[in-house]
């Protein structure tokens, strides 16, 4: 705001004055020294509240690009993953989600055969057995399920099929380590495609929950996250199941160092993850388009962001899972953990 000059002056002179007369005193004596108060410092205030939305404005901290196309077709994925594969080298691992038995929205076979063989030749999917007693608890039956599911065209590495590995979580308070599949070791980089969508207890799949549950084992890593020391299969919930899938998370971040990348796809996004298949929830939220990133908090924020922006109503049972079962502090976990940004510049490459 500006200030005229005109105003100001009369202000300082009169100021001046009364400094000059001292008043009704003759000689002006000098003032008392004060002592510089000292202020506490300002603490940041953390919102650990899973069930609550922090709009950008309300964010702070620097910015990390994400790129964005509607295209949700081979050619749009082929095309924005060659904005963000820039240290994918040496041997490729692609973390998917094969999905149950017919599941119907499942990220295209066609798509990813094509992003394979046209950008990332000789890539294998990698997948882990589930903790759930269903089709794919074990290895042979999981290798069933890829079958007729049509995962047929690369290979696909069940990576918990011989056993468990432990990577170190840095700066966990629920774990100093996590169990993984023990064939992660064999991979140079990582991408994660994921297909963005609700999910029965972390509010929303995205980069974070694909890693977090899709890299731990089926036995222990699995365990883990979702019992803990409950007593019960799934007894841990809300914040605390977030933030535990957050530091598995971080595990298979900090392995793959600047090796990885995270591509998120907004299509047949219902309430239900894939985990669900034929039975999933009837899909209600419009399909929005393809994100893609290096730095997985902001994706998973981009992404969140995108659902929230839908207009009349659109995205209201998509948002209604997520805050219902606390699937926001997964966001603000990361950030805590220092996975990455929450402010972002979107890159549109539709334009």
């Amino acid at each position: 705001m500006k200030v005229s000059v005109k105003k100001v002056l009369p202000i300082l002179l009169t100021a001046s004055m009364v400094a000059a007369c001292g008043g009704a005193t003759a000689k002006q004596q000098p003032a008392p020294e004060k002592k510089a108060e000292t202020k506490p410092a300002a603490v940041a205030t953390v919102n650990t509240d899973g069930s609550k939305y922090i709009p950008m404005d309300k964010r702070s901290g620097p910015k990390s690009v994400v790129y964005f196309t509607r295209d949700l077709s081979a050619k749009g994925l082929q095309k924005i993953y060659e904005k963000v594969n820039q240290n994918i080298t040496g041997k490729v691992a692609i973390k998917l989600h094969t999905g149950e038995k017919n599941g119907p929205n499942i990220i295209p076979r066609d798509w990813v055969k094509e992003l394979i063989a046209k950008d990332i030749p000789g890539a294998t999917i990698v997948e882990t057995n589930t903790y759930y007693n269903g089709d794919r608890y074990t290895t042979e039956g999981h290798r069933e399920v890829l079958k007729v599911n049509g995962w047929t065209f690369c290979p696909v590495d069940i990576m918990d099929e011989e056993g468990t590995v432990m990577l170190p979580v840095k700066g966990g308070k629920y774990f100093k380590e996590m169990s993984m599949g023990s064939h992660v070791t064999r991979y140079d980089s990582l991408v994660t495609l994921t297909h963005f969508k609700g999910h029965t207890m972390g509010g929303f799949g995205g980069s974070n929950k694909n890693l977090a549950i899709g890299m731990a084992d089926g036995r222990i890593g699995k365990k883990m996250i979702h019992a803990g020391d409950s007593g019960s299969q799934w007894g841990i919930t809300k914040e605390e199941f977030m933030e535990r899938m957050v530091e598995s998370t971080k595990a298979t971040v900090d392995h793959f160092g600047k090796h990885i990348t995270f591509i998120n796809v907004l299509r047949n996004m219902s309430v239900s993850c894939d985990c669900e298949g034929t039975a999933a929830a009837p899909v209600t939220t419009p399909d929005i388009g393809i994100l893609a990133s290096k730095d997985i908090l902001a994706v998973d924020q981009a992404s969140v962001d995108m659902v929230y922006a839908l207009h009349d109503g659109k995205g209201h049972d998509l948002i209604e899972r997520m805050e219902s079962r606390h699937g926001l502090r997964q966001l603000t976990y990361m950030k805590e953990m220092g996975m990455g940004n929450d402010l972002y510049e979107i890159v549109d490459l539709d334009k």
